[in-house]
Order: C-alpha cells, then sequence, then structure tokens
C-alpha cells in the first residue's frame, strides 16, 4: 500500500481539511458579509462610502479630497498619487526623503503658485498647502491653511472677507472629544458652501 495513502493519513486529513473550509467559510464568507451588514444597517453613510450630495447629485466623498484649480475655491493638500491627483487606486506618498532636492523643488514651487494666486497676501504659507500627505487622498487642509485661502476666494467671488472667514468657522472639525488631533476643514464641504453662498 503506497505510504501516502495509508487510512492513518487520512484519518489526520480528513479533520484538517474540514477545518480549513469550515474557517474558510466563517472568515472569507460569513465574516466578512454580517459586518458589512451590520455597517449598513449601523453607519450607513460611512458604510456607503461617506458620499456628499449637492442638489441631488453626488459632489464627491468626505473621505477623498479633490483637485480645485480656480482662484475661487479653496484649494486642497496636494497629492503625490500616481497618474493623476486624489487616484484612490493609487494612494501613498512621494516618498521623498527631507534631503531630496526634488522634494524641495516642488515646495518651492507650489509656494510660487498660491503667491502668484494672491501677491498681496504676505502671510506665512502653511506647511499642508506646499506638503502631500501620507496618502496623497487627503480632504481636509488645517485651519490656518484654509485662512490663508480666504483673502483669494473673497476676491475672486466678490464677497466679504468676513463671510468667507465664517464660512471656514462654520466647516472646522473639531479634534475628537476634544483632545485627539487638530481642527480641520474638509475642502469639499467647504466650496460646496461657498456655491451655495453664492447662489442665494
Amino acid at each position: 500500500m503506497n505510504p501516502t495513502t495509508s487510512p492513518a493519513k487520512i484519518r489526520v486529513l480528513r479533520p484538517t481539511l474540514a477545518v480549513f473550509a469550515a474557517l474558510s467559510l466563517i472568515t472569507g464568507l460569513a465574516y466578512p458579509l454580517a459586518t458589512t451588514a451590520i455597517a449598513r444597517l449601523l453607519f450607513p453613510h460611512q458604510a456607503g462610502g461617506s458620499l456628499i450630495r449637492s442638489q441631488g447629485v453626488t459632489a464627491g466623498s468626505a473621505l477623498i479630497g479633490q483637485a480645485f484649480a480656480s482662484p475661487g475655491y479653496f484649494w486642497g493638500r496636494p497629492s503625490a498619487t500616481a497618474e493623476a491627483a486624489y487616484n484612490p487606486q493609487a494612494s501613498g506618498g512621494s516618498n521623498l526623503g527631507p534631503s531630496n532636492p526634488h522634494l524641495a523643488r516642488l515646495a518651492r514651487e507650489r509656494a510660487q503658485a498660491l503667491r502668484q494666486a494672491d501677491p498681496g497676501n504676505a502671510a506665512p504659507i502653511p506647511v499642508d498647502l506646499v506638503a502631500a500627505s501620507g496618502s496623497g487622498l487627503d480632504p481636509h487642509i488645517s485651519v490656518a491653511g484654509a485662512r490663508y485661502q480666504a483673502s483669494r476666494v473673497a476676491r475672486a467671488r466678490g464677497l466679504p472677507p468676513d463671510e468667507v472667514e465664517k464660512l471656514i468657522e462654520a466647516h472646522t472639525e473639531r479634534p475628537f472629544i476634544g483632545i485627539l488631533g487638530e481642527p480641520v476643514v474638509n475642502v469639499l464641504n467647504l466650496n460646496l458652501a461657498l456655491d451655495r453662498l453664492a447662489a442665494r
């Protein structure tokens, strides 16, 4: 008899295969389906991608940044994702170290673009406006990053600067339980609020 097919080995192999099949069904099928169903029941907005709708149309996700180029909009944090900015299929940073001259050149170019868009603004440029995040998808900017752009946006839209400042304040997301993280502003939500204000 071939030793590889002996009854003793088959008896050992049978429960091993049964446990493998059972665990595959539990962890590969039942658990994902159960957690997805629970998430859709208890947290439908988050489970659906945290989509933001405006005038009945999906404008984007609260979790993924978008590229805004018009001076009448707030600009988000730079994105280093491959092929296109804010590409969720290529999430990642530039992987350029602090001593890399290319990183310094990119920061200078981004700072120059901000200065050219608002030449009268002599305030220091917040670092999040010239440095990409690790994911490349960051939908938020710092409050300082939003305030730096407020004068440019107000001028481009013909709005009083204090109206734009109020919008920034109204759309500032506070740290979780007041201590975890920094206050941030979701750029898409803020720009949609600007559009609603202009439509009045």
